[in-house]
């Protein structure tokens, strides 16, 4: 069975940073793309980043690029979101989802974690 476990979210002042986890497991972690995706109150969920274990492609939102960065530990089977210089409007519950095929934003996942609310004060 696929599951994906989000964790890693929390309050924190405008400018700080926060690390998000993916902890995933029942499946081949190597093969697969790992997406994480927010979505605020009244608003659509947006991807924000991939990696693909695979290849080691990744992507980014523009609205996040410079800022979050987006990496993987295959040993522990688990993809990291770093998020840096964090704004008001990054506030959302993220969540992170998994399936095979490229890495890039806007693309479909079969799989999907729960989510773990960031909050931002400004």
């Amino acid at each position: 069975e696929v599951q994906l476990q989000a964790s890693g979210g929390g309050l924190v002042q405008a400018g700080g940073s926060l690390r998000l986890s993916c902890a995933a497991s029942g499946f081949s972690f190597d093969d697969y793309t790992i997406g994480w995706f927010r979505q605020a109150p009244g608003k659509e969920r947006e991807g924000v980043s991939c990696i693909s274990n695979d290849v080691g492609t990744k992507d980014y939102a523009d609205s996040v690029k410079g800022r979050f960065t987006i990496f993987s530990d295959n040993a522990k089977n688990t993809v990291y979101l770093q998020m840096n210089s964090l704004k008001p409007e990054d506030m959302a519950v993220y969540y992170c989802a998994a399936d095979l095929g490229d890495c890039y934003i806007g693309r479909h996942y079969d799989y999907w974690g729960q989510g773990t609310q960031v909050t931002v004060s400004s």
